[in-house]
């Protein structure tokens, strides 16, 4: 399979953490790279031209969301994603099985696929590996994933070595749909390597996953509920299963602990709808930690909301004004509140790159998280 990862830079402290770029139909994304969501075609709060502005070069969509509504087949006719929402740059897109498996209370798992019912109006839908591939197609993403079964953290061993093996057929099943209708799109199909919380079921996984040579490879079935100390545990284990020549993917990761951990073990690639989330109700990132802006501790806080950001929320705002506007559930709050914590994580993120460039990332690792760690407002 044609190579999209370049690394460019390698920890020199003999660590894994890497720098590099992945070359997709929509431009050339930089790694390591926090991907917001756009759950349905939009980032919550946030505007295509604020995350241009913020120097985002890829998005995520959901494809679960997005076969319910508004379908594949509108999206199509408007010219895929990119037609539809006038975003230029790279879209990633879910396979919908995680939702499936999460929203759906009603849902059946059988060889050929899953079926389950509308979370909006109980109707009965169906999902196969293939339907997967053919949702993604219609959408023209530059990244397509593919249907697969999270096993809960707590599954026992057999419960999540049903969902390893069946994530497996149904990788191989993706690959062949995926070859077969390509046509001129060159959007990449990455597998995911499942085994849930049991090293010898991920070992297994990864050398499945590994062997369809697919364009990259996530890791999935973590940051489902356990524990850090866990999810560092076997992201360490599953991350050192994983060919140094294609990007790497976990998926569900977007605080700052998780990723510096993540680019740690040489992930290139984590997202998370949680910056975004938290931001509406009212968490900021700031370098000394997260702050809960509805403290009264802020009511007469005229300082921006982190003094070492640059972004124009903390540039034009203080903690006070901020504060008023959550307390009165002014839209423009989510608004600002959504754009600083991505700008945070962009920010971040970039200094990572900067710290393995420069062969100072253990101490940047060290450092920042002595600071964000020390306390919680």
């Amino acid at each position: 399979m044609e190579s999209i990862f370049t690394i460019k830079t390698r920890d020199s402290s003999g660590g894994r953490a890497r720098t590099g770029y992945v070359d997709l139909p929509h431009g050339r994304v930089e790694t390591p790279v926090f991907m917001p969501v756009g759950t349905n075609a939009t980032v919550k709060a946030v505007s295509k031209e604020s995350l241009e502005e913020l120097g985002f070069e890829i998005i995520l969509a959901n494809t679960y969301h997005l076969f319910l509504r508004p379908g594949h087949e509108l999206i199509r006719q408007a010219g895929g994603l990119h037609g539809f929402t006038g975003w230029k740059r790279n879209f990633l897109t879910d396979s919908g099985g995680f939702q499936v498996f999460s929203l759906s209370k009603l849902r059946k798992i059988t060889e050929e696929g899953v079926s389950f019912r509308s979370h909006h109006d109980g109707s009965k839908r169906f999902l196969s590996p293939e339907d997967a591939v053919d949702v993604q197609t219609a959408l023209a993403s530059d990244v397509f994933m593919q249907l697969d079964i999270c096993a809960p953290w707590g599954a026992d061993e057999k419960e999540a070595a049903d969902a390893a093996r069946l994530t497996k057929t149904w990788a191989k099943r993706s690959k062949e749909r995926w070859l077969a209708t390509r046509g001129d799109f060159r959007g990449n199909l990455f597998g995911i390597v499942q085994g849930n919380f049991y090293k010898d079921l991920r070992v297994r996984s990864a050398e499945d996953i590994m062997e369809l040579d697919l364009p990259g490879i996530a890791i999935g079935g973590l940051s489902v509920g356990e524990p850090f100390e866990v999810f560092a545990e076997f992201l360490d284990h599953t991350a050192a299963l994983l060919p140094e020549g294609k990007p790497r993917y976990v998926m569900g990761i977007g605080t700052p602990e998780y990723i510096i951990e993540a680019v740690a073990n040489g992930i290139d690639m984590f997202d998370c709808v949680f910056p975004t989330r938290v931001a509406r109700n009212g968490l900021l990132f700031t370098a000394d930690g997260p702050i809960q802006i509805k403290n009264a501790r802020f009511e007469r806080d005229f300082l921006p909301p982190d003094p070492t950001c640059s972004c124009r929320v903390c540039r034009d705002h203080s903690r006070a004004y901020l504060r008023h506007l959550f307390k009165q559930d002014e839209i423009l709050w989510s608004m600002l509140a959504s754009y600083h914590n991505l700008a945070f994580l962009h920010d971040l993120v970039k200094k990572i790159r900067y710290s393995i460039e420069d062969g100072s990332f253990d101490s940047f690792r060290r450092s920042f998280l002595a600071r964000y760690s020390a306390k919680t407002a």
